[in-house]
C-alpha cells in the first residue's frame, strides 16, 4: 500500500488507484463523510479544517477557529469543531457551517484553501462568542498576525447590520495582541473589569547598563508594577525555573513590583491577587479607581 497525504477524498484515492477499498476500511477511518485519514493519528486544527474543506468538495470557506488556525493564532485544540462558510446547512458532527455573506477582500489563499482574512475572522470571533472567550481568541489572532482594531472595523463597516456586533465592539476595545496566552488574556480582563487602569502588555525592563534584561507580561511601567502569569512550564522545565530565580530576584533591585500569578489563583483566590495588585499600585502613587 502506498502513502497517501490525509485528510483525503475516498472515492477520489480509490479511483486514482491509490488505495484499495480493503485497504481504505482496514487502515482508514473517515472525519467526515467521505473524508478520510489513517487509524490512530493525532489529528490537529489545521487538519480538521483541511478535512471540513475537502467535506465541501472544495468551495467552501474555511472561517471561525479553523481560519484562526491557519493564519497560526495558538491554543486551538482538535477537539474544536472546523468551521466553514457553505451553502450546505447540513453539517456533519464536528463541523459547523455558516452561511455569511463575504465581500472580495475577507478572503485570502492559504495551502490552496480559501480563508476568511484575519479582520473577517476577528470579525467573526469576537461577534460570535462570550466576551471572555472571543477575546481569547482575538487576542491569540492579532497576537499571530499582527492584525489591529482600525482593520477589523473596516470590515463591521461592510456589514453594518450583522449580529453581534455590539459585543464584537467591546471585544475589540479590551483586545490587545501582546497577550501570549488565555491565561495572560483572562488575568487583564479580570483586572480591567474590577477598575484597574489599562496594563501595558511585554513591558521591557532594562538593567542599569541598558541592556534588556526580561519582559513582564503587564503591568503599569509608569509605577514600575507588573503582573506575570506563571504557567506549569515555569516549574517543570529546570532551566526556565533557573532564569525564573534569577529574574524575580532582579527586578525589585531594578525598582520593580513584579506581581505573579497562577491558574489556580485566578480560578479559586482572584480577590487574593486583585488586592496585592492593589496595594502595590496604591504604594507606588496610583489614584486608585477599583
Amino acid at each position: 500500500m502506498q502513502t497517501v497525504p490525509w485528510p483525503f477524498i475516498a472515492k477520489e484515492m480509490l479511483e486514482a488507484g491509490a488505495l484499495t477499498f480493503r485497504e481504505l476500511r482496514r487502515f482508514h477511518c473517515a472525519v467526515y463523510p467521505g473524508v478520510w485519514v489513517p487509524r490512530g493519528v493525532d489529528i490537529s486544527a489545521i487538519d480538521r479544517a483541511r478535512a471540513a474543506w475537502l467535506w465541501s468538495h472544495r468551495s467552501g470557506v474555511l472561517a471561525g477557529l479553523s481560519a484562526s488556525a491557519l493564519l497560526g493564532a495558538k491554543w486551538i485544540g482538535p477537539e474544536v469543531p472546523a468551521e466553514l462558510i457553505h451553502s450546505n446547512r447540513r453539517a456533519p458532527r464536528m463541523l459547523t457551517v455558516h452561511s455569511d455573506t463575504l465581500t472580495p477582500r475577507e478572503t485570502q489563499s492559504i495551502a490552496g484553501m480559501t480563508v476568511t482574512s484575519p479582520a473577517r475572522t476577528a470579525f467573526d470571533l469576537g461577534r460570535r462568542l462570550v466576551l471572555a472567550n472571543g477575546l481569547q481568541r482575538v487576542d491569540a489572532l492579532m497576537n499571530a498576525t499582527d492584525l489591529k482594531a482600525v482593520e477589523v472595523e473596516a470590515v463591521m463597516a461592510d456589514h453594518p447590520g450583522a449580529r453581534g456586533l455590539a459585543g464584537l465592539r467591546r471585544t475589540l476595545d479590551l483586545a490587545d495582541g501582546g497577550a501570549e496566552s488565555p491565561y495572560e488574556t483572562m488575568t487583564r480582563l479580570l483586572l480591567l473589569e474590577n477598575g484597574f487602569p489599562r496594563p501595558q502588555t511585554q513591558i521591557p525592563v532594562y538593567d542599569e547598563r541598558g541592556i534588556l534584561f526580561a519582559r513582564i507580561d503587564m503591568g503599569w511601567p509608569e509605577y514600575r508594577v507588573g503582573v506575570d502569569f506563571e504557567g506549569a512550564h515555569h516549574w517543570t522545565d529546570p532551566r526556565q525555573r533557573s532564569k525564573d530565580v534569577e529574574r524575580y530576584a532582579r527586578l525589585p533591585e531594578l525598582d520593580w513590583v513584579d506581581v505573579r500569578v497562577t491558574s489556580s489563583m485566578l480560578h479559586n483566590s482572584p480577590r487574593v491577587f486583585l488586592d496585592r495588585v492593589g496595594r502595590a499600585l496604591t504604594a507606588r502613587g496610583c489614584p486608585r479607581t477599583w
